[in-house]
């Protein structure tokens, strides 16, 4: 199928291997279209009754899992005017909506660094299995993006406001962390990683399967030492300026490096992240996808502010972060304060009318 994406059925189980380590396994659109095409193959299988996912690493078949999108091509693609990046945020976003209505138990092992795209295929799945390795994130307003791949629809629904939090910073969550938000089902312990995968093969039901994760599962051995308090108090303000006064004006060490952190993302997508997420609290996951692919195609096209290419925040953050690595991206507007709602609202006005949008088919 891909020389990034390995597949086998073993037993009743389809096991899958993301296999681009040196990339951390960043999805491209090959590796996209190869996992859409191995689930259709199987969803209807008979003689498959689940379906497992890893990510390789350096060190082996375990050890990294997914950390997100292949931003350098979305960089080139964007510069180049490629059409195929269209296609790309088209397909994953339909892959994350396949997952998340998969008919059968699909199993992932997000263990290492589990972010953006790698978030996008493993939160619509039964079993999110963690460990004291994993570092889950959806971090892209550090890029001038917006957490996508249905980041809308289950960060909004984390407890309380966590889900502002997790949107706005890019915060990294522990595996104790993902499982008392919610983003994770159970923990492993590293070192039983391949055993694990291995005595799959013999599941052949879900009571079988509910068996082998109740033998494998573990607690997780550090806390999650998550500010819940502070997160809900200040993330439940209405708006990104709010916010982050509100930060600067507590007295603590959480709350000023919460603030410099938003102060150094894009003030534009701090705008559009907020409202996004509150948008996706009502809808269901098939309409915060539509709506997520309208504000990409805005992030890369931002016609209404007269931009477009290399004048996005997204392909300045991009290029800032990955390209020229300065870590100094020249954000526009500077300031969160200059932000006005009318470069915010045209992020939710879809650029296709209803009938032709390109996820116009989810349900």
């Amino acid at each position: 199928m891909s020389e990034f994406l390995l597949t086998e059925v073993r037993g009743r189980v389809g096991f899958i291997t993301l296999n681009r380590p040196k990339a951390l396994n960043a999805l491209n659109l090959e590796m996209v279209r190869g996992l859409t095409q191995v689930l259709l193959a199987w969803q209807h299988d008979e003689a498959i009754v689940a379906v497992a996912i890893r990510g390789s690493s350096k060190q082996g078949n375990f050890g990294g899992f997914c950390a997100g999108g292949d931003i350098r091509y979305f960089h080139q693609a964007a510069l180049a005017g490629d059409p195929s990046l269209e296609d790309f945020f088209t397909e994953e976003y339909a892959l994350n909506h396949l997952i998340h209505s998969y008919p059968k138990p699909y199993i992932a092992f997000m263990d290492g660094i589990v972010m953006g795209g790698g978030m996008g295929i493993s939160q619509g799945t039964r079993y999110r299995l963690v460990t004291d390795n994993t570092k889950m994130a959806m971090p892209e307003t550090h890029i001038g993006l917006f957490p996508d791949v249905g980041g809308g629809y289950f960060l909004s629904r984390c407890p309380g406001r966590t889900g502002e939090w997790l949107a706005l910073t890019g915060a990294v969550l522990n595996a104790a962390g993902a499982l008392e938000l919610g983003l994770a089902d159970y923990c492993l312990n590293a070192t039983t990683l391949e055993a694990a995968w291995a005595a799959l093969s013999g599941v052949d039901s879900t009571t079988s399967l509910t068996d082998w994760v109740n033998q494998f599962s573990v607690a997780p051995s550090a806390p999650s030492a998550l500010e819940r308090d502070a997160i809900e108090r200040v993330f439940s303000l209405p708006n990104a300026p709010a916010i982050v006064a509100a930060l600067e004006a507590a007295p603590d060490a959480w709350s000023a490096q919460t603030a410099a952190t938003l102060r150094h993302r894009s003030p534009l997508m701090l705008h559009v992240v907020l409202e996004q997420v509150r948008r996706a609290r009502t809808m269901g996951l098939a309409d915060d996808l539509r709506m997520e692919r309208d504000m990409v195609r805005h992030c890369f096209y931002t016609a209404h502010l007269g931009r477009s290419g290399v004048a996005s925040e997204t392909v300045e953050g991009i290029r800032a972060l990955a390209v020229d690595k300065d870590h100094q991206p020249r954000w526009n507007p500077v300031r969160l304060e200059d932000v006005t709602p009318e470069m915010v609202e045209p992020f939710f006005q879809s650029p296709w009318p209803v009938t032709a949008h390109p996820l116009r088919d989810l349900t």
